[in-house]
């Protein structure tokens, strides 16, 4: 259950990163070739805050550094960004810099700045150690059930199209052949 609402969120945080990204209208093209304002490298970002935002994930991480699932939250004023930063969580590697994890439970702070325009993202360890060591990866889980939900809509668009009716039941006739032999020159 808990897998299903985590990934319920992440689509939720999907959609509601696509619906702001394309809510973003594109500069009509212009002479000048400076970016907009607001934007970095000339690239639309929306209408973003103008207030600085702060969430905290809690998240466990198995022993490969792949977080399992989300713990607990303390969002922010804005569901958007709680969304996207709730997504962006679940698929997180945690690793030391040598490249080994260690399972626990890890402490994720994201926080916007209005005047930058950007987020950072600062992780803490809240304590080492838990039974969720050897489950597999939330975004991994993610990846399978959408494999088997693809699959499965092949299948019944396969069924579907084997109890379509034939040509000849559609007309309600069989289909005309020619009248006459005609032959074709060489």
């Amino acid at each position: 259950m808990r897998n299903i609402l985590s990934i319920a969120a992440l689509a939720a945080g999907i959609l509601a990163f696509a619906t702001t990204s394309a809510s973003a209208a594109t500069p009509a093209p212009s002479g000048s070739h400076s970016a907009p304002p607001g934007s970095a490298h000339g690239l639309p970002t929306g209408h973003l805050p103008t207030v600085p935002l702060h969430t905290e994930v809690v998240v466990e991480v198995n022993k490969k550094g792949q977080v399992v699932r989300v713990k607990s939250t303390k969002p922010s004023k804005m569901q958007g960004f709680n969304l996207e930063t709730y997504g962006n969580a679940l698929q997180m590697w945690i690793r030391k810099p040598d490249g080994t994890a260690e399972v626990g439970l890890y402490r994720v702070i994201y926080d916007f700045d209005p005047k930058t325009k950007k987020v950072t993202r600062h992780i803490a360890l809240v304590s080492l150690g838990g039974n969720w060591g050897d489950e597999p990866g939330a975004a991994n889980v993610m990846m399978e059930m959408a494999k088997k939900q693809a699959a499965e809509a092949r299948k019944q668009a396969q069924q579907h199209n084997t109890q379509l009716p034939s040509l000849n039941q559609i007309r309600g006739a069989p289909t005309p052949s020619p009248t006459h032999n005609a032959t074709l020159p060489p």
